[in-house]
């Protein structure tokens, strides 16, 4: 179990980070005329936002199991994960679009007022990253929040870099160019965060070496077969795991001890944390692996 969630007082203090960085480099952009700026500002607007769902999402997800949700409410988590990463790609080609449009009229950009407000905006982010670092090692949710902050302030360092030549040399492409850069790199970063929070909502199966479970289960004294197996994620910490296994004709005490070895391996050995097994004595015994029973098929059609 991950205890290290972010706490509200953090995502308060980055949210109030974020608004005031979007207020002074919308100023900023206006008047320096940059668009990288400007595009950095909603950027920032649209990570407050994120910032805010992602706090709800912690906080739904904390709920405990109940008859409607007997998983408890854990993918609240995911779904903001997967909403903050599709805002960035969505973020990414707008930029892009804008970027090219100011590529074909660039016009001036004021360099002095540019590198003053973009190294605020840095300074504000590099705060903001630090607020939520730790909590992105262990959640996806808190993660594409962290890299929505983490991203404004690459953003910021290409802004500066920017302000400083133009500052010295009139370059109107510049502006322009780093936009689509910052733009790519955002959308890089996101498209991994939404390919695994799709591959747990649509119940992919975790990345487990099947063939070893299998001979550990029939090393257990008693068990002879194994099938009917399916995995999937409830988040990126916790598998879900059952299957069907033919053992030995025996008492019910024992099949209690046959439960308890194989909850004991899958924990244990592959971090497993919810294990059903159902034994069986003949019924599916020439069955594969992943192999569902004619019987079990037809109900379900």
């Amino acid at each position: 179990m991950h205890n290290n969630r972010v706490s509200g007082g953090r995502f308060l203090a980055v949210t109030i980070l974020n608004v005031a960085i979007t207020i002074v480099e919308i100023i900023g952009g206006l008047l320096s005329g940059s668009l990288a700026l400007l595009s950095d500002a909603f950027h920032n607007l649209g990570d407050s936002l994120s910032i805010v769902l992602g706090y709800f999402a912690q906080s739904i997800a904390g709920r405990p199991e109940n008859h409607r949700r007997t998983y408890g409410y854990r993918r609240a988590e995911i779904l903001a994960a997967m909403l903050n990463a599709l805002f960035l790609i969505v973020v990414s080609v707008f930029l892009i679009i804008e970027a090219i449009k100011h590529l074909h009229h660039p016009e001036h950009v004021n360099g002095p007022i540019m590198l003053t407000v973009a190294i605020v905006g840095l300074l504000a982010n590099l705060i903001s990253a630090g607020l939520l670092q730790g909590g992105s090692h262990h959640s996806l949710n808190v993660r594409a929040t962290y890299l929505h902050v983490l991203s404004d302030a690459l953003s910021s360092v290409a802004v500066i870099l920017g302000g400083l030549v133009l500052t010295f040399v009139n370059l109107p492409w510049l502006d322009p160019v780093l936009t689509i850069a910052v733009a790519l790199y955002i959308g890089y970063e996101a498209i991994p965060i939404i390919h695994q929070t799709l591959s747990i909502l649509m119940q992919s199966a975790p990345r487990l070496d099947y063939d070893q479970i299998k001979q550990d289960l029939l090393g257990i004294d008693g068990v002879v077969n194994v099938h009917h197996v399916h995995a999937w994620s409830i988040d990126e910490h916790r598998i879900i795991f059952s299957a069907h296994l033919n053992c030995q004709d025996m008492l019910l005490s024992q099949v209690e001890e046959v439960y308890h070895q194989a909850e004991q391996i899958l924990e244990t050995k592959y971090g497993i944390c919810h294990v059903t097994i159902q034994a069986e004595c003949l019924r599916g015994q020439d069955e594969e692996l992943f192999d569902t029973p004619p019987d079990r098929q037809s109900i379900c059609e």
